[in-house]
Order: structure tokens, then C-alpha cells, then sequence
């Protein structure tokens, strides 16, 4: 059984569409939900699925906390679910193509630094795009730049608001990231 961990800085519906997926699971289990916010709704969710949970500031995240509590807690693998703090080098290294994010865009547009959420689904409109969606990423030392693993589309018709776009990703992400996630893990 691999232990998965889910770090998300906010309300959490990925990460509780990843709970719900895997919690009959006899491949992998979601043994930690970690959030650099202690309000995060994100810890509520894990709550209702028995799934502990940490909290951590954004120092001792660079000071290695979180690594050395992935470690005792014998994590296999890391989940990003809106989890909007860059990862330090040393902890993408404990992880080799072992940590996974999903990003509310087709990669490589509307990525980067300060590229996430509605300021995502805002550029996708002011840029009168016809297409977006969602792609799921290895993460590397660089801000969604990792290996591409899966991208789903969706059609942006001129009538789209950043809200509508909004809700069809938030579709392909609860509908694809717990069935890509389980088909990267080996058992």
C-alpha cells in the first residue's frame, strides 16, 4: 500500500475528489493532507475522510518541516492540489517523479509564478482563446514546467465569463486527477 500525501492551500474540492477516489483503494492510501493555511476548508475535508491533517508556515516549510514529516510519515508519493507555495529544491528531491500537480491550464500557456485560479480563467478570456483546460504535471524546480502527463480541453465560446471557464476546468480536474494519479503509482 503507497502513501500518498495531498498539499493544498485552500478550499479543497480536488483533494476531496482524490479522498473520496482513494478510500476503498488496496493500492494506495491518502495518509496526510498538509496546508500552509491553518483556516485552509481544505483540512475539513480531510476531517470527513479520517485523514490526518498538518499545518505549516511558509518558513518552516523552507526550513525542511514538512520534508521531515513526509519522512516519518513514509510518503511515497505528493500530491499538489492548489497548493500555491513554490516547493523547495530539497523536497522536490526526496521526490522523484513521485510529485504531482495539476495546473487549471494547457501547459505551457497561462503558467508561471502568479498564474493560478481565476487569474488563470481571467487571461484565458482576455486573450480570446477558443480552448483551455487542464494539465497534470510533474513538478521540477521551476513553476509548471515539470514533465506533462495528461491535459484535458475544454471549448471557450465567446459567451464564457472567467466564471464559467472556471467550472468547466474544475469538471475535468474532479473528473481526471484521481484516475491519473492511481494510474502513475506502481505497486
Amino acid at each position: 500500500m503507497k502513501n500518498l500525501a495531498i498539499l493544498a492551500s485552500g478550499s479543497g474540492s480536488n483533494s476531496e475528489k482524490i479522498m473520496e477516489y482513494f478510500q476503498h483503494s488496496k493500492k494506495a492510501q491518502i495518509a496526510l493532507v498538509a496546508s500552509n493555511k491553518a483556516d485552509a476548508f481544505v483540512l475539513e475535508r480531510a476531517r470527513k475522510f479520517k485523514v490526518p491533517s498538518f499545518t505549516f508556515t511558509r518558513k518552516e516549510l523552507d526550513a525542511g518541516l514538512l520534508l521531515q514529516k513526509l519522512q516519518e510519515e513514509k510518503i511515497d508519493w505528493v500530491i499538489l492540489a492548489g497548493f500555491l507555495l513554490k516547493i523547495p529544491e530539497d523536497l522536490i528531491r526526496a521526490f522523484p517523479d513521485r510529485m504531482v500537480n495539476i495546473h487549471p491550464a494547457l501547459l505551457p500557456k497561462y503558467g508561471g509564478k502568479g498564474m493560478y485560479g481565476s487569474l488563470v480563467h481571467k487571461a484565458v478570456k482576455s486573450s480570446g482563446d477558443t480552448e483551455t483546460g487542464i494539465t497534470i504535471h510533474m513538478v521540477n524546480e521551476q513553476y509548471d514546467e515539470g514533465k506533462i502527463i495528461f491535459q484535458a480541453a475544454a471549448t471557450v465560446t465567446e459567451s464564457d465569463t472567467p466564471e464559467t471557464i472556471a467550472e468547466k476546468v474544475h469538471a475535468l480536474e474532479h473528473r481526471y486527477f484521481a484516475e491519473v494519479i492511481d494510474s502513475l503509482i506502481l505497486e
